[in-house]
C-alpha cells in the first residue's frame, strides 16, 4: 500500500469538506431518519454517512466516478469515537480506507455504472471495512478478511439517484463495512474467492492501491448536485455572462456517463433537480450557480427553461467535460468547459474551500484537524451537532 501520510494535507482538506458537508445534512430526511433507527456504533455510522452524502455536495473521485469520503470518513470517525482514538489516528484511517475503496472504484469503473450499480454504495464497504480495521489494529490479513466480507453486503442502485435512496445506501454501505471488520474482530473469516465472485456478480474489478495516491485525482465540489451537472453548469454561467437570450434554447452535450449519472429532464423535487442537467443549466442561466438553498423546491421557471434544453451524448468527451450550444436573440453562443472548478485541475482555493466549510457549519469546524492529539471523540461530538 502506498504511504498516505505524505500527503496528509489534502486528506485534511477532504475530510474537513465531508465534515461541512455532513454538519450541514444531519437533519434533512435521510440523515434524520437514519438516525432514528438507533444509536449504536453501526447505527451512528449509517447516519453520519447519510447525512454527508444527502446534499450531494461531497468530494467526488473522478476516475472511479464515486464519493469516496462519503461512507470512508464517518467509519473512521465514529470508529476512532469509540475506540478513544485521535483525530490523527482517523485521518491516518480514513487515508487508509480512501485509497482501498479508491482502488477498486477505479479499476471498476465504467463497468459498475455500466450494470446499473451505484459504485459509491457498492465499493464503499470495502473503505469503510479498512478505515475500522485501521483503527481495530488490524494487521494485513484481518484488514482483507474484513474487505472480504464486508464486499458481501454491498449493494446500491444509480435508479436511486434524486431519491432519498441515494444516500442512504451509503450510509448502509459505511455501517456494513464497520460491521464486517467488528466481525472480523470475533473471529470471522472469509476467503479470497470471494474477491472474485465480486467480479463476477457486479462486473468490478478487485484491486488494490497502486504507488500514485488517489486523493491527488479527488475533487472537492463547488456546487451543492451531480458532479456531472458541474461542466454544464459552468457553461451556462459563460453563456450568461456572454448574453445569452433565456427566451431561446439550448443543447448540451456530455459523456455518456455523464447522461448516466444525471438522467433526469422535467424534475419535480429538489432532489431529482440535483441530477438534472437541462434544470441545472436553465436555473444557471436565469439565476448564477446554484447553492443548497436552490435545491429546497423546484422553481417553476427555471423548469420551464429546462424544457427548451436538450441534451445530447458525445463521447468524444471526456466525461468531466460539456459543451453547450444556445441559440435566441441575434447570436448563437457555444461554451465549452473542459474542468470545473474544484476538479484537480482547477481546485478550490484554501479560501474558496474555507468560504464552502463556513457556509456549511459556521466556524463550528475551524481549526477542528489541526491538532492530530485531539480525541476523535470532540470532532465527532462537532459534526453530529452536539
Amino acid at each position: 500500500m502506498n504511504d498516505t501520510t505524505t500527503n496528509l494535507a489534502s486528506y485534511q482538506r477532504a475530510f474537513l469538506d465531508w465534515m461541512a458537508c455532513a454538519y450541514a445534512g444531519r437533519d434533512e430526511p435521510a440523515a434524520a431518519a437514519a438516525r432514528a433507527v438507533g444509536d449504536g456504533t453501526t447505527d451512528r455510522v449509517a447516519a453520519l454517512a447519510t447525512a454527508g452524502h444527502v446534499l450531494d455536495y461531497d468530494d467526488t473521485y473522478g476516475p472511479g466516478l464515486s464519493h469516496i469520503s462519503a461512507p470512508t470518513a464517518p467509519a473512521a470517525l465514529v470508529v476512532g469515537a469509540t475506540t478513544g482514538a485521535t483525530i490523527g489516528e482517523v485521518l491516518a484511517a480514513y487515508g487508509a480506507g480512501f485509497e482501498s475503496m479508491a482502488a477498486v472504484a477505479r479499476a471498476s469503473h465504467p463497468s459498475l455504472y455500466e450494470h446499473g450499480w451505484h459504485p459509491t454504495a457498492i465499493t464503499g464497504t470495502i473503505g469503510a471495512a479498512t478505515a475500522a480495521a485501521s483503527l481495530l489494529g488490524f494487521d494485513d490479513p484481518q484488514t482483507r478478511t474484513a474487505q472480504q466480507l464486508a464486499v458481501l453486503g454491498a449493494g446500491g442502485l444509480r435508479t436511486a439517484f434524486g431519491t432519498d435512496g441515494k444516500a442512504l445506501q451509503v450510509g448502509i454501505a459505511s455501517a456494513h463495512g464497520v460491521r464486517a471488520a467488528l466481525l472480523t474482530g470475533w473471529g470471522a473469516t472469509a476467503t479470497d474467492a470471494i474477491e472474485a465472485g465480486f467480479a463476477t456478480a457486479y462486473g468490478g474489478e478487485w484491486a488494490e492501491p497502486g504507488p500514485a495516491l488517489a486523493i491527488d485525482d479527488n475533487w472537492i465540489k463547488a456546487f451543492p448536485c451531480c458532479l456531472q451537472t458541474h461542466s454544464a453548469i459552468e457553461a451556462a454561467e459563460e453563456a450568461a455572462q456572454l448574453g445569452a437570450d433565456v427566451a431561446g434554447s439550448g443543447v448540451v452535450s456530455v459523456h455518456r456517463q455523464s447522461r448516466q449519472a444525471a438522467p433526469l429532464d422535467d424534475v419535480a423535487t429538489g432532489l431529482e433537480a440535483k441530477f438534472s442537467i437541462p434544470y441545472t443549466v436553465a436555473f444557471t442561466l436565469l439565476y448564477g450557480a446554484p447553492k443548497v438553498e436552490s435545491f429546497a423546491a423546484v422553481d417553476e421557471e427555471a423548469r420551464r427553461l429546462a424544457s427548451r434544453i436538450t441534451v445530447e451524448v458525445n463521447d468524444d468527451l471526456d466525461q468531466a467535460e460539456s459543451v453547450l450550444h444556445w441559440s435566441g436573440g441575434a447570436a448563437s453562443i457555444e461554451v465549452k468547459v473542459l474542468a470545473a472548478r474544484g476538479s484537480p485541475e482547477r481546485p478550490l482555493s484554501a479560501e474558496q474551500l474555507q468560504a464552502k466549510v463556513h457556509a456549511l457549519a459556521g466556524s463550528r469546524l475551524d481549526g477542528a484537524l489541526d491538532d492530530p492529539s485531539r480525541p476523535a471523540a470532540e470532532v465527532a461530538k462537532l459534526v453530529e451537532g452536539e
